[in-house]
């Protein structure tokens, strides 16, 4: 299994690189997010690991690029800071996991191991989902609404997937949480409320029938009637 790893931290990307050599890891370490953007080859590695404050492009700029070429290669962000912003920025351009520093090791290794197991599991994919004038293409990721297409980041995409296969059932923020970062993390109560209003914007806001629906004390649910 091959990792990349930016960081700038020499001590630390040293000693993470040695932590998961001894887990039968290759690790390729970058210090500076430019560079790696220039050398960065699609598919190339297992996984991704990717610090926020570095030199050249920061992590979510690196990110971000990367999911311009490389839409499947999983991609954990490392930071000094616990910000919401930070949480939601990372996730919007495309990464899968947020691990804040100082950290233990193997909680690394366990998000690693998680992820890297979702990416070997074969998954059954429908190649559309249609409610109403909202049309959702899993393969091609691509959402339309009235055949116009609806731009949407990697984890809102992820989230009316969620949503479209209850089919109508509602969901609790925890277990749309659960789903859409693979297990529990610790999060702030409003993070999937704010997903949704994103949503909403993009699917709902110039449309007079609304999707994306709300019981209150419950959860959420995609559907054209209440």
């Amino acid at each position: 299994m091959k990792i990349l790893l930016l960081e700038d931290d020499f001590t630390l990307s040293k000693e993470i690189s040695a932590f998961f050599t001894l887990k039968e890891f290759e690790c390729f370490p970058y210090y500076d997010g430019s560079l790696l953007l220039k050398k960065y080859f699609p598919y190339e590695y297992d996984l991704i690991i990717l610090d926020i404050n570095v030199p050249g492009a920061n992590g979510i700029e690196v990110c971000k690029g990367i999911r311009e070429i490389d839409k499947k290669t999983p991609i954990i962000m490392l930071t000094a800071f616990s910000e919401i912003e930070d949480k939601l920025a990372s996730f919007d351009n495309g990464a899968d996991d947020y691990l804040v520093k100082p950290f233990h090791f193997e909680e690394l290794y366990a998000r690693i191991t998680s992820l890297l197991r979702r990416k070997e599991i074969p998954q059954q994919i429908e190649n559309k989902i249609v409610i109403n004038d909202l049309e959702i293409l899993e393969t091609e990721m691509k959402v339309f609404r009235l055949g116009k297409e609806i731009k949407l980041t990697p984890k809102e995409f992820k989230l009316i997937l969620i949503l479209a296969h209850a089919k109508g059932k509602i969901l609790s923020k925890q277990f749309i949480a659960e789903k859409l970062w693979d297990y529990h993390i610790e999060t702030n109560q409003n993070t999937i409320e704010v997903y949704i209003n994103f949503l909403r914007k993009k699917i709902d806001k110039d449309h007079e029938t609304k999707l994306i629906r709300t019981k209150i004390g419950y959860g959420y649910y995609l559907s054209d009637h209440e």
